[in-house]
């Protein structure tokens, strides 16, 4: 009796584990689907893939380990067209309660799993459809500065040509977009009569203002000499001419900044009258 439980017990430890293993890969792949539908964090997408992919080896192995007749066979060759007795024992045995693929529900576990990972995969694919979203090159071309939006201090302060110092750059955003980006863009005075080449969004008593983004690799141009007129990028030394439409005169940059057209709205405030004049950042969201 013991010894002719012993290999039905360990049978039927190997079946649980497999549906075990499928079990957790289709919580993995339920996981994946979960935190990237809701927001996404690499960390715990790769985590949940993991999880998925481990508990399908695990459960695939054990199953041919344990499960499937093994051990080496020798045998003459015979021919490749099975005689039809051969089949009929095959099909039946297949079929039979005791057929390897039919204990415990286990290909319809692994179904599960590979049904449940399987759809995980699909999420992703929601990125690359736009649905209610912008698409992907208009939203790359455009920012949040359009006519009427108000010109804001970091602390969401509108600002007036008066706020903007003598001497220094003034760091503005689009009022309710401060997150953003590649919003950020600098308000500057200089001298109208000093300019060799308009500003590309024109100037309000002298006041002009430029995305803050390095055409070069989108680095913020904090240096400001007012002697010369010019901005300068720290991070790869790129030079920009605001006397010259910010045109790059030194550096890797290739662009001139761009810049953004600006007028004064009723209260005084200084405002949008439309996006960048070209996209802000890298020079090369601009190649076609």
């Amino acid at each position: 009796m013991t010894g002719g439980d012993g290999p039905g017990r360990r049978e039927r430890a190997a079946s649980g584990l497999v549906v075990g293993a499928f079990g957790v890969s289709a919580l993995g792949g339920a996981g994946f689907a979960t935190v990237y539908a809701t927001g996404g964090q690499t960390q715990l997408e790769g985590l949940a893939l993991a999880v998925a992919f481990a508990g399908l080896a695990v459960g695939l192995a054990v199953w041919s380990r344990h499960l499937l007749p093994n051990g080496g066979y020798v045998e003459e060759h015979e021919p490749f067209d099975s005689p039809p007795a051969d089949l009929r024992l095959a099909a039946e045995a297949l079929a039979g309660p005791e057929s390897p693929v039919r204990r415990r529900g286990l290909l319809a576990m692994l179904a599960v799993a590979l049904g449940t990972l399987g759809g995980a995969a699909l999420f992703p694919l929601r990125s690359l459809l736009p649905f209610d979203r912008e698409r992907p090159v208009h939203a790359l071309r455009t920012t949040p500065w359009a006519a009427g939006v108000r010109l804001v201090r970091a602390d969401g302060v509108p600002v007036r040509p008066t706020d903007v110092p003598d001497g220094t750059v003034l760091t503005v955003f689009p009022e309710g977009h401060r997150g953003r980006g590649d919003v950020p863009a600098f308000a500057v005075r200089l001298d109208p009569a000093r300019f060799v080449v308009p500003p590309p969004g024109g100037n309000v008593a002298g006041v002009v203002v430029y995305s803050l983004l390095c055409t070069h690799a989108g680095c913020p141009v904090a240096l400001y000499l007012k002697e010369t007129g010019r901005v300068l990028c720290p991070c790869h030394q790129s030079n920009f001419d605001l006397l010259a439409g910010a045109r790059p005169i030194a550096g890797p940059a290739a662009r001139p900044l761009p810049g953004l057209p600006i007028s004064l709205d009723a209260d005084g405030f200084l405002t949008a009258i439309g996006d960048f004049t070209a996209p802000p950042g890298p020079g090369f969201w601009s190649l076609k």
